[in-house]
């Protein structure tokens, strides 16, 4: 199976965080739909997840929308307390979320929201393709995207497309050699 990581960075580097002062672009909310739309998936952490379903957060026409943004997608959530929700798939491993979609007949798995995940599925070696869109915005303290969290290594990438989204989004795609 393939598996995509992905993922907002700030122009420095960090691990994009969202929120009030710092909200995702709308050019990266809509390729990120399309992906999982294309893949017919997505993996994303509990918090992640309770963010992107938060009433609050949810404009008035996607709450109007009783299919929703991500109908007939398979959502796996990736979380070790969270209960059952009717329509998304809960697991607790990285390896358990890539064995429920490969039983469900996907060929892809896109990784998404969170750095926890993120890492988890890196430092695993379970992530064959990264998308990193560069947000144009500089953060102070902040997450890393990282593939082994207690040692000094590398791992190559190949680049396999750039391009710009739009609002000074770079998008970045590279294989993992």
């Amino acid at each position: 199976m393939k598996t995509i990581l992905w993922a907002t960075l700030t122009a420095n580097g960090n691990y994009a965080q969202s929120g009030p002062d710092n909200p995702p672009k709308t050019e990266a909310l809509e390729d990120f739909s399309a992906k999982a739309k294309a893949a017919g998936n997505f993996i994303v952490g509990r918090k992640t997840f309770q963010e992107m379903t938060d009433p609050s957060r949810i404009s008035q026409e996607e709450q109007g929308n009783t299919e929703g943004p991500f109908a007939g997608i398979d959502i796996v959530v990736l979380s070790k307390n969270m209960e059952n929700i009717p329509g998304v798939t809960v697991v607790k491993s990285p390896q358990e979320a890539i064995s429920y979609l490969q039983q469900k007949g996907h060929l892809t798995a896109l990784i998404s929201g969170g750095a926890d995940i993120h890492n988890s599925f890196l430092e695993q070696e379970l992530v064959n393709e990264v998308i990193f869109n560069v947000a144009p915005v500089l953060e102070g303290k902040g997450l890393n995207l990282l593939i082994d969290k207690d040692n000094y290594r590398f791992k190559a990438v190949r680049l396999l497309d750039c391009k710009p989204l739009g609002s000074d989004i770079i998008q970045l795609r590279y294989a993992l050699e």
